[in-house]
């Protein structure tokens, strides 16, 4: 009686133990079992692809680097993109249909958005008179690949640009629309006109783009890529691999170690492209084995696309079902992929900002990014147009929470 008893409260202590968990935000890697036990950023699922039996809280938000520092080149950011992202699971196609093509995301661009989506991979195609997003064969879309007229996503990512306009997307079009000026339509109908970034402002040369708070203050935030070479003199629209290199897609995107161009785009290492894109999914996506493709091998990947463009980090990570993981996923490789282009970290948890004022007579602020451990630091100089900073700590870190502008860049080292 006495050992039932013992085991009883042995068990309640257990329950109790892991109830009081739950009760409060779990952070990454604790058990789950509800989305709504993990802390903001996560949520909770099983890996069975990673052998992973327990459900626990993963990652499905990056950290936004403008939360740090905005008066960087735009070259010099990394942001977590969405392959067909508007290829929904379960999703209906709005002629009505069951659709049969494959599917790539769980969630609406709207909840991509959201959770720090920055990158959208579009398949556009003629269709009833219309332009839409289609995953289709052979240039022709189908009742059944036709998932929605492109106007309702556009019109998604203009509301989203209209209530955040400190934010900046890219669109990124696999271009099938034959129809006169079908994208230029499109774009206006869903008015995005006034965000789109001129193409001519665009260097060709391999040289920086614009700073980001240049763009963000301009209201230029919407870049958008064609892969129609024609549209850019037809239509304004940037010509994609005429600006940036691309690993090959699918199943040839996912060799270890290795990190090839696809057929379009000029070799990896051609840094007269000043942005990089690195594709990380499979031929035929896969919901099941999407967490443990999208775990260590992706940070395998991009590393091996880091050495591939000439150790340049990628500007875009594309991935399948970004909110499948067996950890931090691919929020986690944004992360890292950030941490090395500001400010020399492995992660960009791990990035510090310091405003150290001098010569305020002078017009003349001096900003510096550096790690939290000793090493490598990027110093910005600039004139003292600062928005607020806050203090993050008794040791004077701060954040930057808005820079109106930068004129001057000068990267330089300094211990941290």
């Amino acid at each position: 009686m006495l050992q039932r008893l013992f085991f009883l409260l042995i068990l309640f202590l257990i329950q109790s133990s892991f109830l009081f968990e739950i009760s409060s935000a779990l952070k990454e890697g604790k058990t789950c079992i509800l989305n709504k036990n993990c802390d903001a950023g996560l949520h909770c699922e099983t890996c069975l692809a990673n052998n992973n039996l327990r459900p626990r809280c993963s990652r499905i938000q990056p950290i936004n680097p403008i939360s740090k520092v905005k008066g960087l080149p735009f070259n010099k950011y990394s942001w977590l993109t969405t392959h067909n992202s508007f290829a929904r699971l379960g999703e209906v196609s709005k002629t009505g249909s069951v659709i049969l093509a494959p599917t790539n995301q769980q969630d609406s661009v709207t909840s991509q958005l959201i959770n720090g989506v920055r990158g959208f991979m579009l398949d556009m195609y003629d269709f009833e008179n219309d332009v839409w997003l289609c995953h289709s064969f052979d240039g022709t879309c189908f009742n059944f690949t036709a998932f929605q007229p492109a106007v309702n996503v556009l019109r998604e990512i203009q509301v989203f640009l209209e209530n955040n306009k400190d934010e900046v997307v890219t669109i990124i079009i696999e271009d099938y629309v034959k129809s006169p000026k079908g994208l230029t339509k499109v774009f206006d109908t869903a008015g995005l006109r006034k965000f789109m970034f001129p193409v001519s402002r665009m260097p060709k040369n391999g040289g920086d783009w614009p700073t980001l708070d240049d763009m963000i203050r301009q209201n230029q935030r919407l870049l958008v890529f064609t892969s129609d070479r024609s549209k850019e003199a037809t239509e304004g629209i940037a010509y994609q691999w005429t600006y940036m290199v691309e690993n090959q897609y699918g199943d040839g995107g996912l060799k270890a170690g290795v990190c090839p161009n696809r057929a379009q785009s000029a070799p990896m290492s051609d840094k007269s492209k000043s942005l990089v894109l690195a594709n990380h999914f499979p031929d035929a996506p896969d919901f099941v084995v999407a967490c443990k493709q999208n775990s260590a091998p992706l940070l395998e990947s991009i590393k091996a696309c880091y050495q591939a463009a000439g150790q340049r980090w990628p500007n875009f990570i594309a991935v399948d079902f970004y909110k499948r993981s067996d950890g931090g996923g691919a929020p986690q490789a944004v992360d890292v992929a950030n941490g090395n282009l500001i400010c020399g970290c492995d992660n960009f948890a791990a990035c510090k900002v310091s405003a150290l004022l001098h010569s305020l007579l002078l017009g003349k602020t001096q900003l510096t990014l550096s790690c939290l451990r000793p090493g490598t630091s990027r110093r910005f100089t600039s004139p003292p147009s600062l928005g607020k900073l806050r203090s993050t700590n008794s040791g004077g870190n701060a954040t930057i929470a808005s820079i109106a502008e930068f004129i001057t860049l000068r990267i330089g080292s300094s211990s941290g």
